[in-house]
């Protein structure tokens, strides 16, 4: 039986875990839980998985869950996350955005397998995170469901490295795929939040509307897979059926295919390099009628053309680039500045973006809040014109 830490157990991902658990009870057990401050649902968990730790954001939701479970060990904070990442064999770290990076850190350097779905970690501190990944024993599986599909195709077979010619990561193009660009200027938070396949959080689902988060993962391709990014390529497939392709340089493309569940890569990471044998994601192929492909239009969601030039740069411009981000998201979410204004107010904070060198993690944290402190400028300026 394989012991797991859950991170961010009460989010879209960390309950999708915790369905692959209840599919098979036999081979896993749950030792850490961690929730931001969702007292209620985590206490419901506590009952259902009897884990031995739980860890929550702050002393009052700690305080309200250990009155209400006296049988497990309850803490908070930062250095809590850090010390749990270690006691499970696998850790899966779904916490949103960059408050994910400890969980990464620890896992990796105590030689732990994580399976990643804080995808923010892995961008904003790649550098880093690649010296922890050559801990021994160490493993990085990716949960993102076109990097999970990425790593299918890679390492299914017998390919090497050099026999790759281009990564092809799909995305559904969003909500907005098919609306003129005039149209853009008045979208609304609710529109932004409709997205037309995926049930995800908030964050991830303005994310997606605006291709940041394709953007976000090419940089995270480039940095599991180590392809250069002009081989690194975004197909909108607004099916979400295809997931992943790799390009061999024989012309031979591979691709992984499923119906949109994300229970099917959290799934394979738990089982690698061995496969449920719970069905997740089946495809009715009499139901399929067509799966079409196209160019995205780097013009209508420049977020697109910021990531991948933030990834070029390198060093900390990712983290730069992942915190302006996070900070212009929450100030739409917060109807603060426009849904076309995200893109400004990264790109304006990006032009501040003074090449700090990404070598040692607390160089991390220092460029996230650096251009958290100009990102929030940006937006007092946006919203001061609005």
């Amino acid at each position: 039986m394989t012991s797991l830490a859950v991170f961010g157990s009460t989010g879209s991902i960390g309950e999708q875990t915790l369905d692959v658990v209840r599919a098979d009870r036999a081979g896993f057990e749950i030792k850490v839980l961690a929730a931001g401050n969702s007292t209620s649902r985590i206490i419901e968990q506590i009952n259902e998985f009897h884990p031995e730790f739980v860890i929550m954001a702050d002393p009052d939701s700690a305080k309200k869950v250990q009155d209400s479970s006296p049988e497990v060990e309850v803490a908070y904070g930062e250095s809590a996350l850090r010390e749990a990442a270690s006691a499970a064999e696998v850790a899966v770290n779904a916490v949103v955005g960059f408050a994910g990076l400890p969980v990464t850190m620890e896992a990796l350097k105590s030689g732990r397998r994580l399976a990643l779905a804080n995808k923010e970690s892995l961008i904003s501190a790649g550098p880093v995170v690649q010296h922890v990944r050559k801990t021994p024993g160490s493993e990085l599986i990716p949960v993102d469901s076109e990097h999970c599909a990425l790593h299918q195709c890679l390492y299914g077979g017998n390919s090497n490295d050099e026999d790759i010619n281009k990564l092809l990561v799909t995305a559904s193009g969003g909500p907005f795929r098919e609306w003129d660009p005039d149209e853009l200027s008045n979208v609304r938070k609710e529109d932004a939040l409709n997205h037309p396949t995926w049930n995800m959080g908030p964050k991830i689902t303005v994310d997606s509307s605006t291709l940041m988060n394709k953007g976000l993962e090419v940089i995270e391709a480039h940095e599991l897979f180590g392809v250069n990014y002009e081989e690194i390529e975004v197909v909108i497939h607004p099916q979400s059926i295809v997931h992943s392709m790799v390009e061999f340089t024989d012309g031979s493309v591979l691709a992984q295919l499923s119906m949109p569940d994300m229970r099917l890569p959290i799934s394979y990471a738990l089982h690698y390099p061995k496969r449920s044998q719970k069905l997740h994601g089946q495809i009715n192929w009499d139901e399929l009628s067509q799966l079409t492909f196209e160019t995205p239009d780097m013009d209508k969601f420049p977020c697109l053309s910021l990531a991948y030039d933030a990834g070029k740069a390198g060093e900390t411009a990712p983290a730069w680039l992942n915190a302006a981000n996070e900070v212009a998201v929450e100030a739409f979410l917060q109807d603060k500045i426009r849904w076309k204004e995200i893109a400004e107010v990264i790109e304006r904070t990006m032009e501040s973006y003074p090449s700090l060198p990404a070598d040692t993690e607390h160089s991390i944290y220092e460029a996230d809040a650096s251009s958290r402190r100009v990102a929030e400028q940006c937006v007092g300026q946006v919203y001061g014109r609005n």
